[in-house]
């Protein structure tokens, strides 16, 4: 049973209210040095490609499978980022639901294949410089962005 199947199966015995999930994504950068934000359908603004974990994947395969979903690339060669929790990690979603996500953040250099925004969930991909980061960040991905921006080299836990 997939993390889909279970939330769904949550959600029908406690409706919207509070769930705890963990989210897997990946900052990719470019050669250039810039990192891959997504601009998400529900909210407008800009976030880390990623998502829920399913059951059993490992936290690398959750994070490799939701950016071949999300963005159409295959990452490889991760490296742990960071590890992030806190209260800023409550999410209200516009459907109603609410999630406390805690999340394993990775980074790459590596992967292969083209962007494509074709995902339902990505209204656009764009790499950005760390001077150039939007403002209209993903509240639960703003400090993994925030972290990259100020040139984290170490795993960040928080």
């Amino acid at each position: 049973m997939g993390a889909g199947n279970y939330i769904s199966k949550i959600r029908e015995k406690v409706g919207h209210d509070l769930v705890l999930t963990t989210g897997c994504g990946i900052l990719i950068e470019n050669d250039r040095g810039q990192v891959l934000l997504q601009k998400r359908s529900d909210t407008g603004e800009w976030g880390i490609p990623g998502g829920a974990i399913e059951i059993p994947e490992t936290y690398e395969e959750a994070a490799i499978r939701e950016v071949k979903e999300e963005v159409g690339i295959t990452a490889y060669a991760l490296k742990l980022f960071g590890i992030y929790s806190g209260p800023d990690r409550i999410i209200h979603y516009p459907n109603g639901d609410v999630v406390y996500s805690v999340s394993v953040i990775f980074r790459t250099k590596h992967y292969d294949g083209a962007i494509s925004d074709e995902d339902s969930e990505v209204l656009e991909h764009r790499f950005f410089s760390r001077d150039e980061v939007p403002d209209n960040l993903f509240p639960p991905d703003k400090d993994p962005i925030i972290d990259w921006v100020n040139g984290i080299t170490e795993v960040a836990v928080r």
